[in-house]
């Protein structure tokens, strides 16, 4: 399929080129479907080796560095396709601004560079670009981003059956059938009620039917248990929001970030309650930094989240006429956004 859109693009090109009565609008609609369809199928080959990726046991960092990877490996085609399509655009409009030429056997050579340098900006702006449609296009790369299977002392049972009843509660969770789940979970819990997977999804299954206060205390059961727990913290701040507790939230997230301050969730999940229910714009941006920056040290996807919350915030800040403000907490926090081409 790659080789065969790559093929495609030359003949494409090759016939813009020799073909003088095709219209600017016809060449500038041609050359942003082919846009449109490189980066199509790029992202599908990404979120194809994404798919592949085992899960296991691994961490949130385990599991963004090989999502890192599979993107990293259609970069060189990516690369040479949008540079293709950028580099037939300038063609075209150098050769509807040139003068007439005497006859001449000079030639012009053009060179079209592919960046291998991951750090550069040309590879990012790339490579963020890519990532972007695939957070838009790529579930499965949600739920693979999302997966944290970091173990406490207490995550998993020893006893069989609870494990049998778990394991059928998380099959009716896929389902979306949430009221056989909770059946499940619960009967998983009569046998080990130490068991705190089933306390989570059991929580869970109860916000999925919007449940907040029997799913709060699930979450609260669980970190009784196992007070280091960050997953049942993390959910606990979620369903304060649900509820419009978001003084509750933020204790929620300030205590997550005791146990783990480098967490971006915790400074995302805090610019999302200050920005969007508190309008507190500039504690909103602050934390939201946070977050970005540390999803781009674990090469998370979930940076691109950030980035959009980010211009969010900026729309809100160049309303409110803080766009001083909120380009001072950007430089404070060594960012610059590497916005689409």
């Amino acid at each position: 399929m790659k080789h065969l859109l790559l093929i495609t693009v030359f003949s494409v090109i090759a016939s813009l080129a020799h073909g003088q009565e095709v219209t600017d609008d016809l060449k500038k609609s041609i050359t942003e479907s082919l846009q449109k369809q490189m980066i199509k199928v790029s992202a599908g080959n990404a979120c194809s080796c994404i798919d592949s990726i085992d899960a296991g046991t691994k961490t949130s960092e385990q599991m963004a560095e090989e999502i890192n990877g599979c993107i990293d490996k259609e970069m060189m085609s990516y690369q040479l396709m949008a540079k293709l399509s950028s580099f037939k655009m300038k063609m075209d409009n150098d050769k509807s601004e040139e003068k007439p030429k005497n006859n001449s056997d000079e030639k012009t050579e053009h060179n079209i560079v592919i960046n291998t340098d991951k750090e550069s900006m040309d590879y990012k702006l790339y490579y963020y670009e890519l990532e972007r449609y695939l957070m838009d296009s790529c579930k499965i790369m949600h739920r693979k981003a999302a997966s944290n299977n970091k173990m406490g002392d207490y995550s998993m049972s020893n006893n069989m059956l609870a494990l049998r009843w778990y394991e059928k509660g998380g099959y009716a969770s896929e389902a979306k059938k949430y009221d056989k789940a909770i059946e499940y979970y619960t009967k998983a819990l009569k046998v080990d009620s130490m068991f705190t997977f089933a306390w989570d999804n059991l929580g869970l299954a109860y916000r999925k039917l919007d449940n907040y206060d029997k799913a709060i205390e699930c979450y609260k059961k669980s970190i009784q248990i196992d007070p280091k727990g960050m997953m049942p913290l993390q959910n606990l701040a979620i369903a304060y929001q649900y509820k419009k507790e978001y003084d509750n939230a933020i204790k929620a997230y300030e205590q997550l970030s005791t146990l783990d301050d480098k967490n971006p969730e915790v400074y995302y999940g805090l610019g999302s309650v200050y920005t969007f229910y508190m309008n507190n714009y500039e504690k909103g941006l602050e934390n939201i930094c946070k977050a970005y920056n540390i999803y781009i040290s674990n090469k998370s996807p979930y940076r691109a989240d950030a980035e959009k919350l980010i211009n969010q915030i900026y729309g809100a800040m160049k309303h409110e006429g803080k766009t001083e403000q909120f380009n001072e907490i950007l430089k404070k926090n060594g960012i610059v956004l590497l916005m689409e081409k």
